[in-house]
């Protein structure tokens, strides 16, 4: 079983060097703030046009949109809630993440970067959103064989760089 390689980094996910980057976005697809907000802007409004056309997407599926100006080849649009700012659970964040993983694996990526999702506007702590993206994490790879061979952790601060770092550490010491 191929096991990828998951990267803590501290960078804007905007710059990271992913085949995929992974907005945390609402069922509506609108790209207001927080990481929706900084992909529609370094990427361009192009990117939320396109998903708009597949809104609602409910929590627990994802799509995928070109990156427009980004690097990346594709956004994967995972919704962690329902409405634009709307608080989140650490269950729709595993669910989230698990649906960015399955899309990536369906469109063949090497690689993907994950933002803390469900943190900031959606309310959880960088260590709850952390927590549950590690957990979806491993439970993907326990029953998936992957072609991804790269998965970026991203944090825009230490904060993030350690919460995604101790949810990792704690994975690997159960």
């Amino acid at each position: 079983m191929n096991v990828p390689e998951i990267r803590i980094v501290k960078l804007d996910i905007t710059e990271c060097d992913a085949e995929a980057l992974v907005n945390p976005a609402n069922s509506l697809m609108r790209m207001g703030g927080g990481v929706a907000g900084a992909i529609k802007r370094a990427a361009g409004a192009v990117v939320e046009e396109e998903a708009m056309r597949h809104a609602p997407v409910p929590v627990g599926s994802a799509i995928a949109t070109s990156a427009g100006r980004l690097k990346s080849k594709y956004i994967i649009h995972a919704p962690t809630m329902e409405k634009p700012a709307m608080k989140t659970t650490k269950n729709k964040v595993r669910s989230a993440t698990a649906a960015a993983l399955k899309l990536a694996e369906s469109l063949g990526v090497n690689s993907i970067a994950f933002p803390a999702m469900g943190a900031g506007v959606g309310g959880l702590s960088i260590e709850e959103s952390a927590e549950a993206m590690l957990a979806a994490i491993q439970q993907h790879f326990l029953i998936t064989a992957t072609c991804l061979k790269i998965i970026f952790l991203v944090g825009l601060n230490d904060d993030a760089v350690n919460a995604f770092r101790n949810a990792l550490r704690s994975i690997i010491l159960k």
